[in-house]
């Protein structure tokens, strides 16, 4: 069996680098799923101290995406990627899993 792949958008990876140079961390952004949300689940971003043994890792530009076994099984496949517009600038996972989503874009269904 494979693993689930899950990536991070060049332009989601400079946006962590310089967050973490501002907070003098490393360029490690956590990405996880809790339940919640107006759709069931919702995501979490966080930047990382290190990856843990059991996360899969995903590297882009010298930055990692890290997520748990868990949170995996609901975002296998999907793409981070860093979108700036006039109604604001987010981290956005393009998540082949979810049914569907909230207009905000934080939350989805399975």
């Amino acid at each position: 069996m494979t693993t689930p792949s899950i990536a991070l958008s060049p332009s989601a990876a400079a946006r962590v680098a310089a967050i973490a140079v501002r907070q003098a961390k490393p360029a490690i952004l956590r990405l996880s799923v809790e339940g919640g949300g107006c759709s069931g689940f919702q995501y979490r971003f966080g930047l990382a101290d290190a990856a843990e043994a059991d996360d899969v890792v995903a590297q882009t530009d010298g930055v990692q995406l890290v997520v748990d076994p868990v949170s995996l099984d609901l975002v296998g496949g999907a793409l981070v990627d860093y979108v700036e517009s006039l109604g604001g600038a987010a981290f956005r996972v393009e998540n082949p899993n979810a049914a569907s989503g909230c207009g905000c874009g934080a939350s989805f269904s399975v």
